[in-house]
């Protein structure tokens, strides 16, 4: 679980630098800082089994996890609450971000597959 935790935090670094976009990258936030608190919780429940007997490695790596999590802060401060899209479960939306009006949301009946089929583009 350890391993998986690490992985994903590193995968999700990765998927939140890939775009700018502000909702996005608070979401691999929220994904990463959660995978993080596992990772330290975990960690720190070695030093209670028989069998770990490399108990320096626990202070080592919950350091490393207390340093990381200060570059998180830091990096989190960084994003761009400007370039952001609306985000429906109102978890991810910056401060102060105002609600698209009813002209600006998509809707279902706006799309037609005829309309997308039967492009007249004949760039191919």
């Amino acid at each position: 679980m350890m391993r998986d935790d690490a992985m994903i935090i590193s995968a999700k670094i990765a998927g939140a630098e890939g775009g700018n976009l502000y909702s996005i990258r608070m979401q691999n936030a929220a994904i990463i800082r959660d995978h993080a608190m596992h990772l330290y919780v975990q960690v720190g429940s070695l030093r209670f089994h028989k069998s770990f007997k490399e108990v320096e490695y626990v202070k080592l790596i919950r350091k490393e996890i207390d340093e990381f999590r200060l570059l998180f802060i830091e990096w989190v401060a960084s994003f761009d609450p400007n370039n952001h899209y609306w985000d429906e479960w109102g978890l991810f939306n910056p401060p102060g971000a105002i609600p698209p009006s009813e002209d600006e949301t998509y809707n279902d009946d706006d799309f037609d597959i005829n309309d997308f089929l039967n492009d007249d583009d004949d760039d191919f």
